[in-house]
């Protein structure tokens, strides 16, 4: 069982047993989320470093930040621990190439939710992992599937590099689209992904309905798409059934329940009872509130929809999303890919 899993010593204890002076690549909340880590595994930290426009004599956490450069002239050999996310080629590239210079890990730290993906958590869960691993429809999500979970176990990018596939090929080849879909968009943020699905069916769709928590982020959906009739808009989160939630009222995608910061009072809807009919294609990405969304999702799911689901907010996302959309429509082929970011935060399901 589990055999996949190639990688045994978990990033955070490479961390403190290296003799390596360890330097935190970024500062914000990535970076107070490793130095947490840090002191439960009693992990030194020789300093800071940003890149060169964000240095201007900073400090954080008690060290000044330096650049890169400034510390390659001081020590000759040093880890780095990469504390934000890469989501675009020029950055991605950067730290690759920093990675072919030094040791980088990119540790897994969960977006929402407790604890961490070790490989002592892989043990623990290890009949549900191997459950989705056996179920994959084709050899790259299996590939893929492994190559994430062994980089979330010990932080090293090469799996990610060697498993990133592009986005063109979601709905040019795994889940190709008709002219008449009707899709829901649980997360719609400022329109990203009603845009790349309008794109790829050449704008022949019946319906689009898109849920959007945040009310900065919905001012600006509407402003995209108001006036047109055949797209339907919600200032809500989806849930497994009616209610309210108070959600971190940050300025991009990271807004959730249980977060810090200013909050507002959002209704909460389940897709069941607000979309008509039977949807064709739902996309969740939600913080982490995917099972709640899936459980009030369930008519839909169990009548043919095709889905395409984050698997990263959570720790458990990766095992028990699959086998809760599986046992909701067990006819469903899963697959798993990859799009360019580290961390893995652009894991998805889709089921069709």
């Amino acid at each position: 069982m589990l055999d996949f899993i190639t990688e045994k010593k978990d990033s955070w204890d490479f961390l403190k047993e290296t003799d390596l002076p360890v330097f935190i690549y970024g500062m914000g909340d990535g970076a107070l989320k490793i130095m947490s880590v840090f002191r439960q595994y009693g992990i030194p930290v020789a300093g800071f470093f940003a890149s060169d426009e964000f240095v201007r004599g900073h400090t954080f956490e008690g060290h000044l930040v330096h650049t890169l450069s400034q510390i390659e002239s001081l020590i000759d050999d040093f880890v780095i621990v990469l504390a934000f996310a890469a989501g675009y080629r020029s950055l991605y590239d950067r730290i690759n190439e920093i990675a072919s210079r030094h040791t980088l890990i990119a540790p897994d730290v969960p977006v929402a939710g407790e604890g961490l993906f070790t490989y002592g958590y892989c043990l623990e869960n290890a009949e549900k992992i191997q459950a989705v691993y056996d179920m994959l429809a084709d050899e790259r999500s299996r590939q893929t599937y492994a190559d994430v979970i062994n980089f979330k176990i010990s932080g090293k990018i090469e799996y990610l590099n060697r498993c990133t596939s592009p986005k063109e090929e979601i709905y040019g080849e795994i889940m190709p689209l008709s002219d008449n879909e009707i899709f829901v968009d649980l997360g719609a943020y400022n329109g990203d992904t009603v845009n790349e699905f309008m794109s790829a069916c050449g704008e022949k769709y019946e319906h689009i309905y898109a849920f959007e928590p945040n009310p900065k982020n919905f001012r600006r959906l509407s402003k995209s798409f108001s006036g047109n009739e055949r797209i339907t808009l919600f200032n809500a989160a989806a849930g497994s059934e009616k209610g309210t939630v108070n959600i971190t009222a940050n300025e991009g995608r990271m807004s959730r329940a249980g977060g810090t910061g200013k909050t507002v009072e959002i209704p909460v809807l389940a897709v069941d009872e607000a979309v008509p009919g039977q949807a064709s294609v739902i996309k969740l990405d939600v913080e982490g509130a995917e099972r709640e969304a899936i459980l009030g999702a369930k008519k839909h799911i169990a009548g043919g929809a095709k889905i395409l689901c984050s698997l990263y907010h959570r720790n458990e996302d990766m095992f028990e999303l699959p086998l809760l959309i599986k046992s909701i429509a067990p006819g469903l082929k899963l697959y798993i890919r990859h799009q360019l970011y580290i961390p893995a935060w652009e894991t998805n399901l889709y089921a069709i």
